[in-house]
C-alpha cells in the first residue's frame, strides 16, 4: 500500500485514481499521521473479508478483474477406481524423484 501525503493527494488525486482503478490502495496521511485509505469500492466485492484485511496490510495482492471458469475446460487426468487423490499425488511425487 502506497502512502502519500495530503497536499501531495491534492495534487496528484487524478493519477492517484488511476493507480486504484488498477487495484492498489492508497493510504493518506496529514503530517505523518494516517487519516484516510483509497480503495475500489468493486474489490470487496464477493471477497471475504478475512482476504481484505491480508490485502489492506499488504500480504495479499487481489485480483483487478473477475476471474473466469475456463480454467475448468482444462484437460485432466482421470481418476483410476478405488485410488484416492491423495494416493494419486503421492504416486506421482515418487516417480518424480
Amino acid at each position: 500500500m502506497r502512502t502519500v501525503s495530503v497536499s501531495e493527494a491534492k495534487n496528484s488525486l487524478s493519477a492517484l485514481l488511476r493507480e486504484i482503478r488498477g487495484g492498489a490502495s492508497i493510504l493518506i496521511t496529514d503530517r505523518g499521521v494516517p487519516v484516510a485509505r483509497l480503495v475500489s469500492p468493486l474489490i470487496g466485492r464477493g471477497v471475504p473479508a478475512a482476504a481484505l484485511v491480508l490485502a489492506q496490510q499488504g500480504r495479499l495482492i487481489l485480483p483487478v478483474r473477475q476471474p473466469n471458469a475456463r480454467w475448468l475446460d482444462q484437460p485432466r487426468p482421470a481418476a483410476k477406481k478405488g485410488r484416492s487423490a491423495v494416493t494419486a499425488l503421492l504416486e506421482e511425487r515418487d516417480g518424480s524423484r
